[in-house]
């Protein structure tokens, strides 16, 4: 198995990568413009992907760095979804920046401290996820209070290939379906947590922070 400071170093290595695409200050203001449609999914808390089933993610408080690096994904299809590719690829970066901006809101912020104990299995998580669920990096995802079911998808989704990233497709290799699970209870239980967009549109923060 990699170490966890070789995912770490290869990590960083594909975040300088992708950095300086993401240099351009973001207009928020403009983005609630251009987010207005992505609010149909994630500005309802809860809300169900029709197929596969499972709850959508929510973007309240996540990185807006990391948002951008998502849309690229989607964008390039090297994550899977019909209706994310249709909407990213006919977005500009600086559109990408400015919508994240909004959707992220303000950022969650480390709380000092873990909610539990980090299964045995999510040890090299913890290098770029950090214990509490928040990303080290901003183009690393927060975790913290993220919908289970969501991580659970995305994990598997990286093990079996369907999302392409050498990072966590390397990692999740190793899972088995009941680590994923301890991994999703774990990291959707930490605290402070992300949010739905409507809150983030009505408090400007995600509730608790």
């Amino acid at each position: 198995m990699i170490s966890r400071s070789a995912w770490l170093t290869l990590s960083l290595t594909i975040v300088a990568l992708i950095a300086p695409a993401l240099a351009s200050a973001a207009d928020a203001a403009r983005g609630a413009k251009l987010a207005y449609t992505c609010q149909g999914c994630h500005g309802i808390p809860n809300y169900k992907n029709a197929y596969p089933v499972y709850s959508v993610p929510k973007l309240g408080g996540q990185h807006a760095a990391y948002l951008v690096v998502a849309l690229k994904e989607y964008a390039s299809q090297n994550r899977p979804h019909a209706t994310m590719h249709a909407q990213a690829v006919t977005m500009t970066d600086q559109g990408m920046q400015d919508m994240a901006a909004y959707l992220s809101g303000q950022e969650l912020k480390p709380g000092g401290h873990a909610v539990g104990t980090a299964p045995k299995a999510g040890q090299t998580c913890v290098a770029c996820h950090g214990g509490d669920g928040i990303g080290i990096l901003p183009e690393y995802p927060n975790l913290a209070g993220q919908h289970a079911d969501y991580i659970e998808q995305a994990l598997k989704a990286y093990r079996a290939g369907q999302r392409k990233n050498p990072v966590m497709g390397g990692m999740a290799t190793s899972l088995t379906d009941a680590d994923i699970e301890a991994l999703a209870r774990y990291y959707s239980s930490q605290r402070p947590s992300l949010c739905s967009t409507d809150e983030i549109r009505k408090a400007g923060k995600c509730p608790g922070t």
